[in-house]
């Protein structure tokens, strides 16, 4: 089964959304098998948004994803990775539609509530960045036969 990491930036966290992003989740029948509310280090911020580094909002980006606490999940099902940002909406909330987490909640591209893997790879990467591996767990969920 596929593998995503998700994660409630400070702004969601501090909003009190992360019930209603989990819900979210959940009804579209995707199985949560890993989740913790913590604080990112500055270190493990720079390595989760290496690619922006030369990118000249790369230091405002390190200081709001530190500036608070997260709540870092890992989400298992078929195509989870599509599914969740088909769930999450565009990275701008201006151009996500009604009904995706960020176009019912995103203020801004810098406050946009949530974070979501953009690929298998990336969610690989993710993954082992924010968890070990004895953090995660799996089970056959009865629910499971009604979606796939």
């Amino acid at each position: 089964m596929d593998k995503t990491f998700l994660m409630v930036k400070p702004d969601g966290v501090e909003r009190q959304l992360i019930g209603d992003i989990v819900s979210r989740f959940e009804k579209k029948g995707l199985q949560l098998v890993g989740a913790k509310l913590m604080s990112i280090t500055k270190e493990v911020a720079e390595t989760h948004y290496g690619e922006h580094k030369e990118k000249p909002f790369f230091g405002e980006l390190v200081d709001f994803i530190t500036s608070g606490p997260v709540f870092a999940m890992v989400w298992q099902g078929e195509q989870v990775v599509d599914v969740t940002r088909q769930i999450i909406g565009k990275t701008n909330p201006k151009e996500a539609l009604p009904g995706t987490i960020r176009g019912d909640y995103g203020l801004t591209v810098g406050k946009n509530i949530i974070h979501g893997s953009d690929s298998p790879e990336s969610a690989e990467r993710e993954i082992n960045l924010f968890f070990k591996q004895e953090e995660l767990t799996s089970w056959d969920q009865t629910i499971s036969s009604w979606i796939y």
